[in-house]
């Protein structure tokens, strides 16, 4: 009884916990658990390993609901929330992006509806026959998804009046930065991967200097520098989502973000960007359903997957944190994680619109740039603290990556290539001679 209150205790506080630290530009809910592991070892084992379980859940589930605050309102997403921005600027700038967040927190509140009804009595069923399936063919569907990320980029902006000749140029000008972000990005992924300059003891942040500048300060620094005003945000509209937008983007959410989760290297990004190819040209309320369902059932997917009986897979920087702690067995464990998911997700989605609406009103009070540059000395201060100049000797050139994207009008979902190179390379099984060439063996 008392282990039990206390996982749902640990689940409901850490769910909280997880939407505060979401609503913060940069700071993501595994670098909250890479700090906890560096700083305070002694405490996280003195706590039953069912309640280390349920506030890692709950920490997930906060952060994957409550991203699309600062994604909307700041335009400083994580990696699994980059689609969020373009339809999301949209209400913004109408005065309506706190509208746009419920839309998103909607989806997500679908997504792990599916999880719990769907996903939580059929897993230990199907998962781990189809992953036995798929295992020997993960190499090449990765392929694939890089392929399809490469050839789907395609020129937005080709000015018209121009002579055919500058039309072509400028046309080429965005996919070649595509393909530049995309392969320096994954040169800087074979680097961290096999000399990495992060210090030995930080290693379990080793991914995060370059997640923050690939994907967080680009966007801070440009809203820093550009000069940008909000316009007066209107409150959220009582209109209900209608149900075909809802069906529409729950489906497609769950679709990709169920691929991201169960793949290895695919991240939400990417299960996000194979969601919104279903649905964007339908509507933005379904494309922000599907961004919100896709990346919770993602993150929360990717951490179930370790409870599985039978399964156990480690996907996501919380299941490898929480693996060198417990190793989940039976299937008292997976209830009890199932239990605490549903408890996390529901505090979280209580706080979707104070919190939503407190980021406003800091906005309101201290102005977009200023709380820009207050955001963008957080995460580059939070990096130096967890992982010191090796970490910063990555945030560099990592955010110089980073800006070619939004300079030259490319997409800035090529950065992934910092993890989708280097793990398509190793299961292909040519990582360690590309490294070997790259002099870093």
């Amino acid at each position: 009884m008392l282990v039990a209150a206390l996982v749902f205790g640990a689940a409901v506080l850490a769910g909280a916990a997880g939407s505060v630290v979401a609503c913060l530009p940069g700071i993501h809910a595994y670098s909250v658990m890479g700090a906890c592991l560096l700083l305070g070892p002694e405490a996280l084992a003195a706590l039953p390993p069912p309640a280390l379980a349920a506030a890692a859940i709950g920490l997930v589930a906060g952060f994957s609901i409550l991203n699309s605050v600062p994604a909307i309102l700041l335009a400083a997403p994580d990696d699994s929330a980059l689609f969020t921005v373009l339809p999301g600027q949209k209400y913004l700038l109408r005065g309506r992006g706190l509208h746009a967040v419920l839309i998103a927190a909607a989806g997500s509140a679908s997504g792990i509806g599916l999880l719990l009804l769907v996903f939580g009595p059929l897993a230990p069923r199907v998962l781990p026959a189809v992953w036995t399936v798929l295992r020997p063919h993960a190499h090449w569907m990765l392929w694939c998804v890089i392929a399809f990320l490469l050839l789907s980029e395609w020129p937005r902006r080709v000015g018209a009046g121009l002579t055919a000749p500058r039309r072509l140029a400028q046309a080429w000008r965005s996919l070649a930065a595509g393909g530049l972000t995309f392969l320096l990005s994954g040169l800087l992924g074979f680097l961290l991967f096999y000399r990495s300059p992060v210090a030995p003891q930080a290693a379990v942040q080793n991914l995060m200097p370059a997640f923050v500048g690939l994907f967080t300060l680009p966007w801070l620094a440009l809203n820093a520098f550009s000069g940008v005003r909000l316009p007066p945000q209107r409150p959220a509209e009582r209109a209900g989502l209608a149900a075909a937008p809802w069906a529409a983007g729950t489906l497609a959410g769950a679709l990709g973000g169920g691929f991201a989760a169960l793949l290895p290297a695919v991240t939400g990004a990417v299960g996000g960007f194979l969601a919104g190819h279903a649905v964007a040209q339908r509507d933005d309320r379904a494309f922000l359903v599907a961004q919100g369902a896709g990346k919770s059932i993602y993150y929360l997917g990717g951490l179930l997957l370790l409870f599985v009986p039978g399964l156990q897979l480690t996907r996501g920087g919380a299941a490898a944190l929480l693996r060198a702690w417990q190793v989940p067995r039976g299937g008292e464990d997976y209830a009890l994680a199932l239990a605490a998911t549903a408890l996390a997700s529901a505090t979280a989605l209580l706080l979707v619109h104070p919190l939503a609406r407190l980021t406003l009103r800091g906005c309101a009070r201290w102005g977009y740039r200023r709380l820009s540059v207050a955001a963008l000395s957080a995460a580059v201060g939070l990096v130096a603290l967890l992982t010191g100049r090796g970490g910063l000797a990555v945030l560099l050139p990592a955010a110089g990556i980073g800006l070619l994207p939004p300079l030259f009008g490319a997409r800035r979902m090529n950065t992934l290539g910092v993890i989708l190179l280097p793990v398509a390379c190793n299961l292909s099984g040519c990582g360690p001679a590309v490294a070997a060439w790259l002099r870093l063996l």
